[in-house]
């Protein structure tokens, strides 16, 4: 009797040991392949570029990924803003490399191509820079976590605040292609739902340079408000040529409907002051905010981080506790995993996934200072409003994603 209760109680013990074990032996079984994919030499090299690889291996340290045993490889490319390279490299790392999940992805085209090979795929896409609404609207997929922000809640922010202050007539110079269309008829539906109206448009060549003739159209306009529906080198050189047209000093107010803190960087604060903008992220807003910033530049030239880059490591760093707390990466369930968890980080704050895959989270209105207002390097933004996260974006029953209905 004593003999089996002695094997009984070593048996228990053997099984609870094992059972202890058993997290993180099968952690260290977790292999994950993360692509970030963005423009790496062009217009939006600045405002993502390498700074979206620093910012994932920032979230990879921050996770303990090593100390987990959680194997994290992460390799870059760049889609050169075009949807086909985008596509051919998406395809070829998801085919034959077993990249597991692709981040970032700026130029909407693009980000639209990648959306559709991940599903096919069967993969993850984490958005980071690609922002048209329609990502989690009518073209929702269930392989997809749009994170930043998205031409809805830029709309919103900069619209709704410029017909307040009396921008009631509005005239667009827009990117011509998905981002840029996206964008105008996001910012035209919340200037005439404000009680403002829309007087015309002009598309221009994505990307462009020279902006001239389709700012004297809009100067022509007489509209009180030109919304600039484009970004990074194109937005940057759309006001500085208004400002050689003397476009604001004639009473005009320019509108930077997808402005990054990079572009006012390139302007500087003597031609970029008095913009309204709206943002998910700024590197100043808190103590949290502002040390993280400074590890980023750091490990990027001294240059502080964009909203891009944030949100790049926003939405690694909840993949991976996804997939710690999944013990797994399979893609359906660590998308169950990032859709039920709390998304909770030192950028961001407390927020969560939609069931359409658009991550919540507040967004900001700022007003870029003027030279005297700047107390050093990269301090540019003053917060005018904070937009809670439940008005921040589109609601998910007016987005028509088959997902949710």
């Amino acid at each position: 009797m004593r003999k089996t209760g002695f094997l009984l109680a070593s048996l228990a013990a053997s099984l609870m040991a094992t059972s202890a074990l058993a997290p993180s032996a099968f952690a260290e079984d977790i292999a994950v392949k993360i692509g970030v994919l963005n423009d790496r030499s062009g217009i939006y090299a600045d405002l993502s570029g390498e700074g979206s690889v620093v910012a994932a291996r920032l979230a990879v340290e921050d996770f303990g990924a090593e100390a987990k045993g959680i194997k994290v490889e992460i390799v870059a490319a760049d889609h050169q803003n075009k949807p086909d390279v985008a596509s051919t490299i998406a395809r070829q790392w998801y085919d034959r490399d077993g990249v597991d999940v692709i981040a970032d992805v700026p130029t909407s085209s693009a980000a639209f191509a990648v959306h559709d090979i991940t599903r096919e795929s069967d993969k993850i896409f984490l958005v980071s820079t690609g922002a048209s609404s329609d990502l989690t609207g009518k073209a929702c997929s269930p392989n997809t976590v749009h994170w930043t922000y998205d031409t809805w809640s830029l709309a919103h922010g900069t619209g709704t605040a410029m017909v307040q202050t009396g921008g009631d007539s509005w005239f667009f110079l827009t990117a011509d292609y998905a981002f840029g269309h996206a964008l105008e008829a996001d910012t035209s539906a919340v200037v005439e739902a404000a009680g403002g109206k829309v007087v015309g448009a002009v598309r221009h060549p994505f990307p462009g340079s020279d902006f001239s003739s389709f700012l004297l159209q809009a100067q022509a306009s007489g509209a009180k408000v030109i919304g600039l529906a484009n970004g990074g080198g194109d937005t940057i050189n759309s006001i500085k040529q208004a400002a050689e047209f003397g476009i604001t000093q004639a009473g005009q107010a320019l509108a930077g409907l997808l402005i990054f803190i990079t572009d006012v960087h390139a302007l500087g604060l003597e031609t970029a002051q008095g913009l309204v903008l709206t943002e998910s992220f700024y590197w100043n807003l808190n103590d949290e905010t502002r040390a993280w910033s400074e590890r980023f530049a750091s490990a990027h030239n001294g240059s502080m981080p964009t909203m891009a880059h944030a949100g790049v490591y926003g939405s690694v760093l909840h993949y991976l506790k996804a997939v710690e707390a999944a013990g797994t990466k399979d893609t359906a369930t660590v998308m169950a995993k990032m859709k039920e968890l709390p998304t909770d980080d030192p950028l961001f704050g407390k927020g969560e996934v939609r069931a359409d895959g658009r991550k919540i989270h507040d967004m900001y209105l700022f007003r870029v200072k003027s030279p005297d207002q700047s107390t050093g390097p990269w301090d540019y933004y003053e917060v005018l409003a904070t937009v809670p996260a439940a008005e921040a974006f589109r609601p998910m029953d007016q987005g028509n994603c088959p997902l949710v209905q």
